[in-house]
């Protein structure tokens, strides 16, 4: 009697520089923090956590700039986009 090991485990999501590229254009579409992580194929709690991790990061920042940005359309349609997104330090 041959022992035939287990498959491996499947692999555990990362928040990859793709996935943070594809919640920030998401978040800035949508303007909700779970729509985003569900595009980049993540969870709402992993993405604060990932928020809480990466403090005082350009990712942070943007996603900042993205919501006030999002509440300012929401506050008055016809204010136009933001010109340039947040200087890094």
């Amino acid at each position: 009697m041959t022992h035939t090991p287990a498959p491996p485990a499947p692999a555990r999501a990362r928040w990859t520089p793709a996935r943070q590229r594809i919640f920030l254009a998401a978040l800035h579409d949508s303007g909700s923090v779970a729509q985003a992580a569900r595009a980049a194929g993540m969870s709402r709690s992993s993405a604060h956590r990932l928020r809480i991790r990466l403090a005082g990061t350009p990712f942070v920042g943007m996603w900042d700039h993205i919501l006030a940005d999002h509440r300012r359309r929401l506050g008055d349609p016809f204010v136009p986009a933001p010109t340039a997104p947040p200087a890094r330090p």
